[in-house]
């Protein structure tokens, strides 16, 4: 059975935050992983459940957004202002586009799609904000950096 398009909206909303969560914490990949595994995919809590993720997909954005990092980083830095350099935008920012990059670099969905779903992770996150815009720009810089062959 294939994972619906809402379990890899999940595993990408998860995958931003595992990310954000490592950076914010200091903690590993492997111990984040498996708190999200544990206490986030499906799980009921009082003020409702959390949503299944394609498990797959978040462990292979979380994995490779950790192993192809520097590449992803120069990629951003690259598709940013001068001014702007990875490490001083927005954390939540940040992580989004070294999942986003993990899924261009190694992923096996369409570059667009890849854009389409987080821009809209973007929106969620910084709802009145340009940010969705913004993250739009770079990313598609960067997946015709990562993908040229794509466009």
């Amino acid at each position: 059975m294939r994972p619906s398009r809402q379990s890899k909206s999940t595993a990408r909303l998860y995958a931003l935050q595992a990310l954000f969560q490592m950076e914010a914490a200091g903690q590993g990949a492997d111990s984040v992983l498996r708190e999200f595994e544990d206490h986030r995919f499906g799980a009921v809590y009082d003020e409702g459940e959390m949503a299944e993720g394609d498990i797959e997909l978040f462990r292979k954005t979380v994995g490779d957004a950790v192993n192809w990092q520097a590449r992803i980083d120069q990629m951003t830095d690259r598709a940013l202002v001068a001014k702007w350099p990875i490490d001083r935008i927005d954390p939540t920012l940040r992580a989004l586009f070294r999942a986003a990059g993990a899924e261009l670099v190694e992923g096996e969905a369409p570059p667009k799609v890849v854009i389409n779903e987080y821009v809209e992770i973007a929106k969620a996150f910084f709802p009145e904000g340009r940010e969705a815009r913004f993250v739009n720009a770079v990313l598609d810089h960067m997946a015709r950096e990562a993908r040229p062959e794509a466009f």
